[in-house]
Protein backbone atom coordinates (compact mmCIF):
# COMPACT_ATOMS: atom_id res chain seq x y z
CA UNK A 1 0.00 0.00 0.00
CA UNK A 2 1.22 3.33 -0.42
CA UNK A 3 1.79 6.29 1.49
CA UNK A 4 1.20 9.02 -0.83
CA UNK A 5 -2.44 7.34 -1.87
CA UNK A 6 -3.26 7.74 1.93
CA UNK A 7 -3.79 4.15 2.01
CA UNK A 8 -0.83 3.17 4.03
CA UNK A 9 -1.11 0.98 6.88
CA UNK A 10 0.03 2.28 10.40
CA UNK A 11 1.74 0.59 13.19
CA UNK A 12 -0.74 2.71 15.21
CA UNK A 13 -4.05 1.80 13.32
CA UNK A 14 -7.01 0.85 15.55
CA UNK A 15 -7.90 -2.93 14.49
CA UNK A 16 -11.29 -1.52 12.45
CA UNK A 17 -9.25 1.08 10.70
CA UNK A 18 -6.95 -2.11 9.64
CA UNK A 19 -9.82 -3.56 8.60
CA UNK A 20 -11.37 -1.08 6.55
CA UNK A 21 -7.70 -0.80 4.84
CA UNK A 22 -7.34 -4.36 3.91
CA UNK A 23 -10.81 -3.90 2.56
CA UNK A 24 -10.07 -1.30 0.23
CA UNK A 25 -7.01 -2.91 -1.09
CA UNK A 26 -6.74 -3.49 -4.92
CA UNK A 27 -6.91 -7.35 -5.86
CA UNK A 28 -7.65 -9.17 -9.18
CA UNK A 29 -9.35 -6.36 -11.53
CA UNK A 30 -10.65 -9.07 -14.13
CA UNK A 31 -12.05 -10.82 -11.04
CA UNK A 32 -15.62 -9.87 -10.56
CA UNK A 33 -16.99 -12.09 -8.65
CA UNK A 34 -15.80 -14.64 -6.33
CA UNK A 35 -17.04 -17.99 -8.90
CA UNK A 36 -14.56 -16.21 -11.68
CA UNK A 37 -10.56 -17.62 -11.33
CA UNK A 38 -8.02 -15.18 -9.81
CA UNK A 39 -4.52 -14.33 -10.36
CA UNK A 40 -2.57 -14.76 -7.03
CA UNK A 41 0.65 -13.39 -8.91
CA UNK A 42 1.00 -9.75 -7.77
CA UNK A 43 -1.85 -9.24 -6.01
CA UNK A 44 -1.09 -7.43 -2.96
CA UNK A 45 -3.29 -9.23 -0.66
CA UNK A 46 -1.53 -12.34 -1.25
CA UNK A 47 1.54 -10.60 -0.70
CA UNK A 48 0.51 -9.30 2.69
CA UNK A 49 -0.64 -12.70 3.19
CA UNK A 50 2.84 -14.32 1.96
CA UNK A 51 4.68 -11.81 4.68
CA UNK A 52 2.65 -11.45 7.75
CA UNK A 53 0.30 -14.51 7.65
CA UNK A 54 2.19 -17.27 9.81
CA UNK A 55 -0.58 -19.82 8.86
CA UNK A 56 0.86 -21.29 5.78
CA UNK A 57 -1.52 -23.96 5.14
CA UNK A 58 -4.05 -21.38 5.19
CA UNK A 59 -2.37 -19.45 2.83
CA UNK A 60 -1.70 -21.93 0.22
CA UNK A 61 -6.28 -22.97 0.40
CA UNK A 62 -6.78 -19.66 -0.23
CA UNK A 63 -4.06 -19.29 -3.10
CA UNK A 64 -5.97 -22.48 -4.52
CA UNK A 65 -9.24 -21.64 -4.24
CA UNK A 66 -8.84 -17.97 -5.39
CA UNK A 67 -7.20 -19.37 -8.49
CA UNK A 68 -10.23 -22.13 -9.30
CA UNK A 69 -12.74 -19.01 -8.11
CA UNK A 70 -13.99 -20.72 -4.80
CA UNK A 71 -13.45 -17.96 -2.62
CA UNK A 72 -14.29 -14.67 -2.52
CA UNK A 73 -12.70 -11.52 -2.15
CA UNK A 74 -14.24 -11.08 1.13
CA UNK A 75 -12.67 -13.93 2.91
CA UNK A 76 -9.06 -13.71 1.70
CA UNK A 77 -9.33 -9.78 2.90
CA UNK A 78 -11.29 -11.05 6.11
CA UNK A 79 -8.21 -13.30 6.85
CA UNK A 80 -5.55 -11.24 6.14
CA UNK A 81 -7.06 -8.39 8.29
CA UNK A 82 -7.03 -11.05 11.27
CA UNK A 83 -3.48 -11.98 10.39
CA UNK A 84 -2.21 -8.35 10.46
CA UNK A 85 -4.18 -7.47 13.71
CA UNK A 86 -2.39 -10.61 15.61
CA UNK A 87 0.93 -9.53 14.05
CA UNK A 88 0.20 -5.44 15.34
CA UNK A 89 -1.47 -6.39 18.89
CA UNK A 90 1.73 -6.67 20.81
CA UNK A 91 2.87 -4.16 19.26
CA UNK A 92 -0.26 -2.28 20.07
CA UNK A 93 0.44 -3.17 23.75
CA UNK A 94 3.79 -2.15 23.81
CA UNK A 95 3.29 1.15 22.05
CA UNK A 96 0.86 1.59 25.18
CA UNK A 97 2.67 1.02 27.46
CA UNK A 98 5.72 3.40 26.30
CA UNK A 99 2.77 6.58 25.67
CA UNK A 100 1.29 5.96 29.45
CA UNK A 101 4.72 6.28 31.37
CA UNK A 102 5.10 9.43 31.41
CA UNK A 103 9.16 10.43 30.61
CA UNK A 104 9.88 7.04 29.69
CA UNK A 105 10.56 7.47 26.56
CA UNK A 106 12.59 10.69 26.82
CA UNK A 107 14.75 8.81 29.71
CA UNK A 108 15.45 5.43 27.02
CA UNK A 109 16.65 8.12 24.23
CA UNK A 110 18.88 10.29 26.73
CA UNK A 111 20.45 7.06 28.47
CA UNK A 112 20.65 5.83 25.28
CA UNK A 113 22.50 8.91 23.34
CA UNK A 114 24.89 9.01 26.67
CA UNK A 115 25.33 5.35 25.74
CA UNK A 116 26.00 5.63 22.07
CA UNK A 117 28.20 8.69 22.20
CA UNK A 118 30.57 6.46 24.57
CA UNK A 119 30.65 4.06 22.03
CA UNK A 120 30.75 6.32 19.22
CA UNK A 121 34.63 8.10 21.11
CA UNK A 122 36.32 4.58 21.90
CA UNK A 123 35.56 3.55 18.45
CA UNK A 124 37.02 6.68 17.33
CA UNK A 125 40.04 6.01 19.58
CA UNK A 126 40.53 2.34 18.26
CA UNK A 127 40.55 3.79 14.80
CA UNK A 128 43.30 6.56 15.35
CA UNK A 129 44.97 3.92 17.14
CA UNK A 130 44.69 1.74 14.40
CA UNK A 131 46.09 3.81 11.85
CA UNK A 132 48.61 5.67 13.78
CA UNK A 133 46.73 8.99 14.51
CA UNK A 134 46.41 9.00 18.10
CA UNK A 135 49.85 10.75 19.00
CA UNK A 136 49.29 12.81 16.36
CA UNK A 137 45.78 14.09 17.59
CA UNK A 138 47.11 14.46 21.07
CA UNK A 139 50.47 16.61 19.85
CA UNK A 140 47.25 18.93 18.15
CA UNK A 141 44.99 19.26 20.79
CA UNK A 142 48.01 20.26 23.54
CA UNK A 143 49.07 22.86 20.54
CA UNK A 144 45.12 24.06 20.64
CA UNK A 145 44.80 24.09 24.10
CA UNK A 146 48.00 25.89 24.60
CA UNK A 147 46.74 28.46 21.98
CA UNK A 148 43.67 28.93 23.65
CA UNK A 149 44.67 29.58 26.77
CA UNK A 150 47.06 32.90 25.57
CA UNK A 151 44.57 34.16 23.96
CA UNK A 152 42.72 34.28 27.08
CA UNK A 153 45.14 35.76 29.29
CA UNK A 154 45.69 38.06 25.79
CA UNK A 155 41.87 39.18 25.50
Amino acid sequence: MSKSLGNAIFLSDDPATLRKKVFSMYTDPKRIRADIPGTVEGNPVFIYHDVFNPDEEEVEDLKTRYRQGRVGDVEVKEKLARALNDFLDPLRERRAYYESQTGLVDEIIYEGTLRARKEAHETLRLAKEAMGLSRVFTRIRHRAERRRKKLEKAG
